[in-house]
Formats: C-alpha cells, sequence, structure tokens
C-alpha cells in the first residue's frame, strides 16, 4: 500500500463532465453557418438572439449555444454534476467557499442551474438535470449505444470535450476548482522549473482534461476564452478537418499536430464570430486513482510541441473578447507563455 496516500483528501466525483458551453459571437448567422456547415454540428433550437447547437456523439439535446453580442467571448460555462445530491453539495462548497451565486430556472437541453462568478472572472454554472437526446426517424443510429447517426457533415466533430480559460492566478483557479468541484490536477507548467506556474490541466474523472488553465498575459483582462474544443473519434478525422477548413477557406492558426502535455493530436481555427475553436483527437486517459500530477519545466529537447512544430505567436497574445496587449505587458506576455503549447 502506498502510505502516503492516507494524507491526501478523498478525491471528490460529484461533477462528471463539461455538458455545455455559451459562446458570444458579433456575427450570429455567420457563426451557426460555420459550426453547421463546416464544423459539422447540428442546429437543435434558436430562440430570441440565441442559437443551441449538438455534436453527433452528443448523448445530451445541446452542447453549444451561440448568443448574438458585440464581441467574442465565453458567456457561461456549464458543468453537469452526477445527481441532484451532488448539486446540491457543490453549491454548499461554493458558498463555503465565499463565492455568491443565484439559482435560475433552466435553458433549453436542462433543468435549474446554480451560476456564479468563478475567481477567474468567468460565469460558471452547476446543473443536473439534462434532456437526452431523441433522434428523428432519419438520425435514429444503426449502433443503439450511440446517440445518433454520423452526420458526415463538415468536419463531424463528435462530442463536446474541454475549455481552455485564461486566469491571473493559475495556481488560484485550480485550487477553487479542485475544493469547490473535484478537479483534479494532471499537469502543470513552470517554466524552468521554478517560479510563477503559467498553465494547468485539469479533469473530472479519467480524461486528459476537462479544462485548461493558463495564465492571462493582459493586466487589465478577465473571464476571457483561449479555445474550446470538440473531438472527433480519429488523428485521420483530424487531417481530414484541416482539408475542409481549406476548402472552405477557413484561417488555421495551428497544427495539425501533437500536444506534448494531454497527448492530444490538435487543429485550431477562429470561426466567424472570432473564438478560438479546436478540433481534439486521443490524448492521456488516466485509469489509476493516485495520478501524481505532472509538473513540466519546458517542453521536452526544446521542441515547442511533440513532434517539434513552433508555437504561432497569435496562440500566446489572442484571446476572445481580444484585447490589446500593452507594451508594458510584453514581459510579463513572454514569461507567461514561454513554452506553453496548449
Amino acid at each position: 500500500m502506498n502510505k502516503t496516500s492516507q494524507f491526501h483528501p478523498e478525491p471528490l466525483y460529484d461533477v462528471s463532465n463539461l455538458g455545455h458551453v455559451e459562446l458570444y459571437t458579433p456575427c450570429l448567422e455567420r457563426s451557426i453557418r460555420f459550426f453547421v456547415d463546416v464544423y459539422g454540428l447540428d442546429l437543435v433550437s434558436t430562440q430570441g438572439d440565441s442559437a443551441y447547437l449538438r455534436a453527433w456523439g452528443d448523448h445530451d439535446l445541446t452542447s453549444l449555444k451561440l448568443t448574438a453580442a458585440k464581441d467574442a467571448g465565453v458567456a457561461h460555462i456549464g458543468w453537469r454534476t452526477m445527481s441532484n445530491q451532488a448539486l446540491d453539495r457543490r453549491v454548499s462548497a461554493l458558498k463555503a467557499y465565499g463565492i455568491e451565486g443565484q439559482w435560475l430556472d433552466g435553458d433549453v437541453g436542462h433543468g435549474k442551474a446554480f451560476s456564479f462568478i468563478a475567481p477567474s472572472g468567468h460565469r460558471m454554472e452547476l446543473y443536473h438535470e439534462a434532456e437526452k437526446y431523441v433522434p428523428m426517424p432519419d438520425k435514429k443510429p444503426y449502433l443503439i449505444n450511440q446517440p445518433q447517426k454520423f452526420s458526415g457533415r463538415g468536419v463531424a466533430a463528435a462530442r463536446i470535450d474541454h475549455i481552455n480559460i485564461l486566469t491571473h492566478d493559475v495556481v488560484g483557479l485550480r485550487n477553487f476548482a479542485d475544493q469547490t468541484m473535484g478537479f483534479k490536477l494532471r499537469e502543470h507548467l513552470v517554466p524552468g522549473g521554478q517560479g510563477e506556474e503559467v498553465g494547468a490541466w485539469m479533469s473530472l474523472m479519467n480524461k486528459a482534461h476537462d479544462m485548461a488553465i493558463t495564465k492571462e498575459p493582459s493586466k487589465g483582462a478577465s473571464g476571457r476564452l483561449h479555445h474550446l474544443a470538440y473531438a472527433v473519434e480519429n488523428r485521420e478525422d483530424v487531417l481530414r478537418a484541416a482539408d475542409i477548413f481549406m476548402e472552405n477557406d477557413v484561417f488555421i492558426e495551428f497544427g495539425p499536430a501533437k500536444h506534448s502535455r494531454t497527448q492530444g493530436f490538435f487543429l485550431y481555427v477562429y470561426e466567424p464570430g472570432g473564438n478560438r475553436i479546436e478540433v481534439f483527437s486521443g490524448g492521456l486517459h488516466i485509469f489509476t486513482p493516485d495520478w501524481a500530477p505532472l509538473q513540466w519545466g519546458t517542453e521536452e529537447k526544446g521542441r515547442s510541441t511533440a513532434w517539434g512544430l513552433g508555437v504561432p505567436e497569435s496562440f500566446h497574445k489572442y484571446a476572445t473578447p481580444n484585447v490589446a496587449v500593452p507594451a508594458a505587458d510584453e514581459l510579463t506576455r513572454a514569461a507567461a507563455f514561454a513554452a506553453l503549447s496548449e
């Protein structure tokens, strides 16, 4: 028996997964067309200035909400709990931590939710009750253990996978996520092996990550989005996505390539509203309950990614809503993103 295990707190499993994300977009119709025709999601519903979408492999009715706004960015992040009892426990933990919030009646696809602002400035919500997707006859799958027939349209994104958000205090946010919602630290980045932590990758169950946390480069910004990722079935689908983006004149910012941290195969583009969107495949799967978080000091053998592809400067600078990084912040930005490739 590992004698040190007795000193570790009991891990929490009250929160199960990333359920949905709401993105702001200044060009709602164009963003809808991108996500449906190019990225391959299905449009579920439109209500007022919002549209609700799903991937063919999502079991719940919807995983993405697009809302018209002046600027791009993330409106809120929805985390689903294991049960209504788990929801109540997590709300109590948030309040004990000093987080105020409010109950919402729900939205398309899910029931009541507890909405709150995380220390990073991001609005999040916890909920349990969710409407399951029931396919119409033309979308009924042959295999009853998948929610929908494979769409084959565009990239054909399969399911929502993870989100990467920015914060001025990476350690503070990951401790908050651990203590209130049960996120487990899987990998983190401290350039040079000492000093300030600038990246953390955390998961709720056995994935490589459900949430990545990146050091915010601009002193005056908060609550910003680095990227939202949907998964595809395999690496070949990521390569196929690159061709689809090329044929549809979608700018490819970064990839295809392989991350060192998480070991995921990746491709990044911007949707028409300006939000960075990833196509992701693979990644670590953690099957041991006593996983020790891995600390990175830099990339292995000087490579910026697993196979050596360099990271574009925009990946270090750009997030939504977009803000200019003042000249005085350049040193902070350079330090924050040194060797950071996810």
